[in-house]
């Protein structure tokens, strides 16, 4: 019977019996907890304790010091090495050699040579000093124990004891002994404390020289951003650019590198050091590396601009203090100065601030101009600033073309003889008719007789792309936009670039994100102001200011996008430009537009006569005496040379053309024919207004021939 009985086994947790091979079917328990490894709880400990800020911050305070002792016995020791041995001559003579400068190598040269010379004379009086030091030791011994026992002879004598002759001897043994007695008890603790004592001299040169690494200093101190500018920065920067002919070069130079350095010279908001580099490193390895050298000298890149003066091998630093460029430079004195009045031909515009924090002015006088960078960075700001002070000298007249047509130049309603404004290319016609307006003026300008004097005449085209890129087509199948012989945009621009400027016919553009299509090569090098805001790519820098001007430090696309907003980087002859550069960057007055129409209406003040219209009218109808009426506006009498000039400006295709006998044939005959005032042709606005009212219905409208 026991052979068939089946052994049952009891579960400890619930009590129950179960067979072997069965399944439990109540919960299964769970599994204890496993402790964690000792190994695992201290590893966690430990980078708990390794990361804590309060670990990190001893940890640099440890560092720190120690740098300090460390950096200030280097510190000591170079100087005790330099002021003992030749090393510091040696060292000067390199420097001068690395730099060039072989007349300066030769003086630290004699002056090693002296130094060793007096050197030599000082140690030939060591060899001799033991005899000498022997004897001098003897005399005075001698004279001293003299001299005592002379005054222990009168001390004896005055006294009639004959012990006082060795008194004094005595009272000198004794002070000796009170001497000995007083060194056994200060040395034990000087031998103890004095080595404590140097330890924190060398610690005070360290501090005070700054030799611990930036990682070790507190937080606040960390941040060195705004460091002041010192020649060991600036070598240390150039060091460490990563350019290893320079690096070696300084390294051979020791802690004279600074001989590569000019003064620094505080330049406006910043400083400004010429830097002399050695022989194998070239200008352009430094600029390539702006970027880096900021950072080195605790810059944002912005804040270091490298050209290139006029002497070789030189780059030209100038460092701004940080976020000194963040910070506005005020009105322009347009804005503030209410008696300012311009002049074309010997003024200058008061634009800005170059980087020094200098005025930045303007001349636009008989200088075609073009102002180019990205969308929404105050280029018509920039540009219109220069056309409201042009605007102060009531004899400039301005045909403006706005091809954005947001209002930018609304204020100029009034002053502009032709002011279109908008973006369709019924608008880029209309501008292009100006703009072949401007070249019919030109060309009978050009023809006038020898020593005319002309009013200067400017034509400005904003968003001038829109133009250059238009696809209309005219009635012969020329395209208005383009940048072929057949465009008509194109090849007015150009007329103007080659002899307008002879006869004061001048034309400013301003255009976004210049490519070739929208900027074509021959219209951006015809202008003698180049001017460029924030760009996208080097390439369109060369685009906007040329070739030399950004091999010599131009750098437009380095400026910041949303944040330099109204900084242009100039080439031109019309602005002081410091010697030996090929550009300038100057940050631009910002003139609202409710702002810019108050300067509008004091300009306004100055003139009076202007009749404004908003495109060229169709040639094929239109009134003669009428429009001759429209153009003497309220004036009682104008100069039969301002009415034609005034006639270009309302139909130059009709008009353009016009010459005195065309004026005189038209109102011959009318009562209205122009006379001499004070020497001059003359037409007189009531004579014309009666003239037209009385004339027959049926003659009023003729044909254009």
């Amino acid at each position: 019977m026991t052979d068939n009985v089946v052994p049952l086994f009891k579960d400890p947790t619930t009590g129950t019996y179960t067979m072997p091979g069965d399944t439990p079917t109540g919960p299964t328990p769970a599994a204890p907890a496993k402790a964690r490894p000792v190994w695992e709880r201290t590893g966690r400990a430990l980078r708990a304790a390794v990361t804590d800020e309060r670990t990190r911050t001893a940890a640099r305070l440890v560092a720190r010091h120690g740098m300090y002792v460390i950096g200030g016995t280097r510190i000591t020791a170079k100087r005790t090495w330099d002021g003992r041995t030749a090393s510091r001559y040696e060292r000067m003579i390199r420097a001068a050699e690395a730099a060039g400068n072989f007349d300066e190598a030769k003086e630290w040269e004699d002056r090693l040579t002296r130094y060793r010379a007096a050197r030599h004379h000082r140690r030939m009086d060591l060899i001799k000093a033991p005899k000498e030091v022997a004897m001098s030791a003897l005399y005075g011994a001698g004279f001293t124990i003299g001299g005592l026992l002379a005054l222990g002879i009168v001390l004896a004598i005055a006294n009639k004891d004959i012990t006082w002759v060795v008194g004094p001897i005595g009272a000198v043994i004794e002070a000796i002994r009170w001497a000995v007695m007083v060194a056994t008890v200060v040395w034990g603790p000087a031998v103890t404390v004095g080595p404590w004592l140097g330890l924190l001299a060398l610690w005070g040169v360290g501090r005070r020289q700054e030799t611990a690494p930036q990682w070790t200093l507190p937080a606040q101190q960390r941040d060195d951003t705004g460091a002041p500018i010192t020649p060991s920065i600036v070598v240390t920067a150039l060091r460490d650019l990563g350019i290893a002919p320079l690096r070696k070069a300084i390294k051979d130079m020791g802690d004279a590198g600074a001989a590569m350095l000019g003064p620094i010279r505080i330049a406006g908001c910043g400083v400004e050091v010429d830097v002399t580099l050695p022989s194998g490193v070239s200008t352009a390895e430094v600029q390539g590396r702006r970027r880096k050298l900021a950072e080195n000298l605790a810059r944002h890149e912005h804040e270091v601009f490298i050209t290139l003066p006029a002497a070789a091998r030189t780059v030209r630093l100038w460092i701004a203090d940080s976020g000194a460029l963040d910070e506005p430079i005020g009105p322009s004195p347009l804005e503030t100065d209410e008696t300012m009045t311009a002049n074309y031909k010997t003024g200058k515009a008061p634009w800005g601030q170059d980087l020094r924090g200098d005025a930045a002015t303007l001349s636009v006088f008989q200088r075609m101009l073009l102002i180019t960078g990205l969308s929404n960075q105050g280029k018509t700001a920039a540009l219109r600033a220069l056309a409201l002070w042009a605007a102060l000298d009531r004899t400039v007249e301005f045909r403006i073309a706005d091809l954005k047509g947001v209002g930018d130049w609304d204020m100029f309603d009034g002053m502009a003889t032709t002011l279109i404004q908008g973006p369709t290319d019924e608008h880029v016609i209309k501008a292009t008719e100006m703009v072949e307006g401007l070249v019919a003026e030109m060309e009978r300008r050009i023809q006038a007789p020898p020593g005319t004097v002309f009013t200067p005449l400017i034509g400005i085209v904003d968003e001038a792309q829109v133009a250059f890129m238009c696809p209309a087509i005219d009635d012969q199948k020329k395209p208005y936009g383009g940048s072929k012989a057949t465009s008509r945009y194109f090849m007015a621009v150009r007329k103007i670039h080659n002899q307008g400027r002879a006869v004061d016919v001048l034309l400013w553009e301003g255009t976004q994100d210049p490519t070739d299509q929208n900027l074509p090569k021959l219209v951006r090098e015809g202008a003698h102001t180049r001017i460029s805001l924030v760009l996208g790519t080097e390439s369109q820098a060369r685009m906007a200011l040329g070739d030399k001007a950004v091999d010599g430090g131009a750098a437009p696309h380095l400026l910041r996008q949303g944040l330099d907003k109204g900084t242009v980087v100039v080439a031109s002859d019309g602005i002081t430009i410091p010697a030996g550069q090929a550009s300038i960057t100057v940050r631009t007055h910002y003139i609202d537009t409710d702002t810019a129409a108050l300067v509008a209406d004091r300009a306004k003040a100055l003139r009076s006569g202007v009749v404004t219209t908003d495109a060229t009218p169709d040639e094929d109808e239109h009134d003669e005496l009428a429009d001759i009426l429209t153009v003497l506006g309220t004036e009682t009498r104008v100069l039969t040379q301002e009415v034609l000039k005034r006639l270009a400006a309302l139909n130059a295709k009709a008009y353009g053309s016009w010459s005195f006998i065309d004026l005189k044939r038209v109102l011959e005959g009318t009562g209205a024919e122009p006379y001499k005032s004070e020497g001059r042709m003359t037409l007189a606005r009531e004579r014309v207004a009666r003239a037209l009212t009385n004339r027959p219905d049926e003659g009023s409208v003729s044909a254009a021939e």
